[in-house]
This record gives C-alpha cells, sequence and structure tokens, in this order.
C-alpha cells in the first residue's frame, strides 16, 4: 500500500486573531507534502539520516504524553520502525508558515494510532477532541500549539474555526480560471513563529491594541470569510482592503522588510492586497487580487505561487 501523503496547509484567514477567538479559515495546500517513510539499506542520506535521529527524540516525547484511551499511539511499533530507518520525506518548507511540523505529526498520528479513525467520519465533536491531541503532539516543536495545523493536514480538507471551541469542515466555493487569484509571496526569509507570537502576546497588553484587534481586526478578518465563502468579491476586497491596512499599521514586525513596500503599493494602488500567512517575520505572504497579470508585473522580482483562481 503506498504511503498516505500529507499536504502543508494555509490559513487564509485568522492569523493571530484566532488566538482572541476570531473566525479562521485554513485549506490544505497540495503543493508541499510529506510521508514516512523508510531509508534502504544500504542509504547514507544526511536527510534521511537526521529525520530518523529527529523521530527517535520525538518518540521519546510523545511516550511521555497522556493520551486519552481514543486516541493513544503504539509507541513500540513507532519506536521499532524507526530503529529499522523510518524517516519523513517532505518537501514542505520549516519556517514559511505552511505546517512542516503539522504534516509530520498528522503522519505520525495516522500510522500509530491504535484507534483507527476516517478523516470523513469524525463528528464535530470528536474534531475539537483531535484538534486538542495534536495540539499536545505538537508542542514539542513549538511550545504550545492549537493543533490546527496537524488537523488541516490529517484531515486534508478546509476548515473553518466557528470560534476557539468550535470548527467544522467547509466547501471553499469552485474555482476557475477568471483574472483573479489568491497567491503566495516567497520573503525568501525564513520566520520563527516563537518570537513573532511573543511580539503579538506583548502587543495584547496594551488595551488600546486589544480594542482595535478586536472592534476592527476581528470584524474585517470573520467578513472576508462569510464574502469569500459566499463567493461575494465586492464585499470580500472592501474588507480585504481594510485588513491590510490594519496589519500594515499593527502587525509592522510580522511583515518581512523586503515585503513592506509592495505591501504598501497594493493598498496605494489597489492592484493587490497582502496579508500575513501565518505568525509572518519571513515566509510566505498571502496576495489576493482582481487582476493576477497586473498584480503579478507590479510584483516583479518576488517567487509567486498562485494558489486560487477566481
Amino acid at each position: 500500500m503506498a504511503n498516505p501523503l500529507f499536504y502543508a496547509k494555509i490559513i487564509l484567514f485568522g492569523e493571530y486573531g484566532m488566538i482572541e477567538d476570531s473566525q479562521g479559515l485554513v485549506v490544505p495546500y497540495s503543493f508541499y507534502k510529506g510521508t514516512l517513510k523508510f531509508s534502504q539499506a544500504d542509504s547514507d542520506s544526511e536527510f534521511e539520516i537526521n529525520s530518523n535521529k529527529h523521530l527517535q527524540k520525538y518518540s521519546d516525547f510523545l511516550s511521555e504524553l497522556n493520551l486519552s484511551d481514543d486516541f493513544r499511539l503504539d509507541i513500540e511499533s513507532f519506536k521499532k520502525d524507526i530503529a529499522n530507518g523510518l524517516f519523513f520525506d517532505s518537501n514542505i518548507p520549516q519556517g514559511y508558515g505552511v505546517g512542516s511540523s503539522g504534516a509530520l505529526v498528522a503522519a505520525i498520528f495516522e500510522r500509530y494510532s491504535v484507534n483507527k479513525h476516517n478523516p470523513e467520519n469524525i463528528s464535530k465533536d470528536n474534531l475539537k477532541h483531535l484538534k486538542a491531541v495534536f495540539g499536545e503532539m505538537e508542542s514539542y516543536f513549538h511550545g504550545k500549539s492549537s493543533g490546527m495545523d496537524p488537523l488541516i493536514c490529517y484531515m486534508n480538507l478546509p476548515i473553518l474555526i466557528e470560534n476557539k471551541e468550535n470548527l467544522d469542515r467547509v466547501a471553499l466555493p469552485e474555482g476557475e480560471h477568471g483574472k483573479g487569484a489568491v497567491f503566495l509571496i516567497d520573503s525568501g526569509q525564513i520566520g520563527e513563529t516563537g518570537p513573532m507570537i511573543q511580539i503579538f502576546f506583548e502587543k495584547l497588553k496594551n488595551e488600546g491594541f486589544r480594542k482595535t484587534l478586536k472592534d476592527e481586526f476581528i470584524r474585517y478578518n470573520n467578513a472576508c470569510i462569510d464574502a469569500f465563502l459566499k463567493k461575494d468579491m465586492n464585499p470580500f476586497f472592501r474588507n480585504l482592503k481594510k485588513l491590510s491596512h490594519w496589519a500594515y499599521e499593527h502587525f509592522r514586525p510580522m511583515i518581512p522588510e523586503n515585503i513592506f513596500n509592495a505591501w504598501k503599493r497594493g493598498l496605494d494602488t489597489n492592484a493587490y492586497y497582502l496579508k500575513l500567512c501565518g505568525s509572518g517575520g519571513g515566509g510566505y505572504i498571502l496576495g489576493f487580487t482582481k487582476d493576477y497579470d497586473k498584480a503579478d508585473k507590479m510584483l516583479e522580482g518576488f517567487q509567486k505561487e498562485v494558489i486560487y483562481r477566481f
């Protein structure tokens, strides 16, 4: 049987806001993927050896976790496979906000969970439990994890986060080859999640910031999700501009320096709007435009990848 692939994820909307109970919209991104494999006996690949060593350390961490019976892992089999050359074969870039550790966690859970789960049949209630389990498993990598990344990678379906308590599968409007596009811009820098989250929590100590986050950012964010899912593009772009402008004003430390002018140019010309993809600081930036050819020319020099057309 072929090893299942676990895809990267993209937070279209809700980065940072979800910490404060905004909605979120997270989608799988099949351009990047990872799978568990065994090294060939004669392999001397440095990548495979390093990955195997990381899995050894991670298995020690997982063996200490006290997961509920429904979501228990067969750590013994995992460790045995590691001894036999198991590694995680992945092209998902780290520090780019697309869920590299999430895919690994999902792959391990899929293979080594004692009770097998079918992602298509998981109830809304169990989704919550699974997210919590994934949060514990992924905390090894980030110190604290919501579990959202591994959940998306595991489900391989778009997920709408309604609030901190509730989430559910959602259907994205079908893409079509129109002029408009959602795209990724490669900042060329690696972003570190920890320091960016720290900056955000520091900002949250300021009452004025908390108020504008709630009254403006979360309102624009939720309105964008609502309009995007309905494919109602006029209110979508109207709220997206406000969201992009808000981030430009309040998330400056999270915007890579080499993207800053391009971000402003989009706001000034209305040719495209940019937003963070994940925690920022580097990695990918998300772009939205009604006319991709025009935006593409204006963003010459940046490496871009279209992920959705409309």
